[in-house]
């Protein structure tokens, strides 16, 4: 008999540590469907930056809330207000609102009331840093990544595309820095493993053994309840 959580895999961990193309991969090979949370904070932060929002004005951003949809398409892309805004919010200022925005209560659970209803279908991977913790308290298959600031400041480094000056990657492991300090002292839900989540270091790990490695334990205890 199935039980809710049983077909959720929730994936949380720091910013750098490669949460979503970990995510992506172990989805498509255990069949299941990729929610990247993380994306759909970016959109949130995309709106409000679009529309000069007061982040400190909790009315007026109650209001830019309930005018606002954030989906994906059958393709993976983010839809804000039904707009494919999959590529505007990668950048490392949407990145940065997002954590700031994060911290904010009514757009936690703006957000974690879609990310719910989308888990009540199960077959899911959920990507993000308090998946297992509170989004999904009852998945029964929970991982925690992590790697040392030096490695995921490199990771980030390499994926952003700023070239190779020893200026660009300070500025990257600032960010990083900054973000974890946002993530894990937040009140709301802040970054930390779940206490039965699998915890992984993965600073001397390939993605290919990561993503492996999930699968085959999710495989495992799988055939130990079937």
């Amino acid at each position: 008999m199935k039980r809710d959580g049983d077909n959720i895999v929730t994936i949380d961990g720091p910013s750098g540590v490669g949460k979503s193309t970990i995510a992506r991969q172990v989805a498509e090979l255990l069949g299941f469907w990729c929610l990247d949370t993380g994306a759909m904070y970016r959109a949130v932060a995309l709106k409000a930056d679009e529309a000069a929002a007061d982040l400190g004005d909790s009315v007026a951003l109650s209001m830019l809330l309930s005018e606002t949809t954030v989906e994906f398409d059958p393709a993976g892309s983010v839809l804000l207000d039904r707009r494919d805004v999959s590529k505007l919010i990668r950048t490392e200022r949407i990145s940065s609102l997002s954590s700031r925005l994060a911290e904010l209560g009514e757009v936690r659970e703006f957000l974690v009331g879609i990310q719910r209803k989308i888990g009540e279908s199960g077959n899911i991977v959920a990507e993000g840093r308090d998946m297992g913790t509170y989004v999904f308290p009852g998945a029964k298959y929970k991982f925690y990544l992590d790697a040392t600031v030096a490695e995921r400041t490199k990771r980030r480094f390499h994926q952003s595309g700023r070239g190779d000056s020893e200026a660009s990657l300070l500025d990257v492991e600032a960010e990083l820095r900054e973000r974890d300090r946002r993530d894990t002292l937040r009140a709301e839900n802040p970054l930390r493993p779940a206490p039965d989540a699998v915890i992984m270091d993965t600073t001397r790990m390939s993605a290919e053994q990561v993503i492996s490695s999930i699968v085959l334990r999710v495989k495992d205890i799988s055939l130990l309840h079937d």
